[in-house]
């Protein structure tokens, strides 16, 4: 799947988490959106992976969960770089980072598969 393709199935996952939880918001417009999407995956791509291979231990006591934990905390930095995206507590961001987790995997399923 191209790179455009999975950048803009990670911004509409964005946007239905913003329709769902009320902790999280971004601001009008579909740039913005695709802002976000970018600058999270960037910082998922390289601080994520390097946080998830110094937690692995608790990766895999917690069988996986906390995973959860550090997209939180990713998109937390996220918003803590970004002007455009605002994260009013922690638990927004866990819940926001389950849902986008959720939302981008079956689109990208439903995508693969067409």
């Amino acid at each position: 799947m191209s790179l455009v393709l999975r950048w803009a199935v990670l911004a509409g996952a964005f946007w239905v988490t913003t329709l769902i939880v009320d902790g999280i918001e971004i601001k009008d417009g579909a740039w913005n959106y695709f802002w976000v999407a970018a600058l999270f995956g960037l910082i998922n791509t390289f601080i994520g992976s390097l946080l998830k291979l110094f937690t692995l231990p608790a990766v895999i006591l917690t069988f996986g969960l906390f995973v959860f934990v550090i997209n939180a905390a990713m998109l937390m930095l996220t918003d803590r770089w970004s002007d455009v995206i605002t994260i009013d507590s922690f638990t927004s961001a866990l819940i926001g980072s389950l849902l986008i987790s959720i939302f981008s995997g079956i689109a990208n399923k439903i995508v693969k598969r067409a």
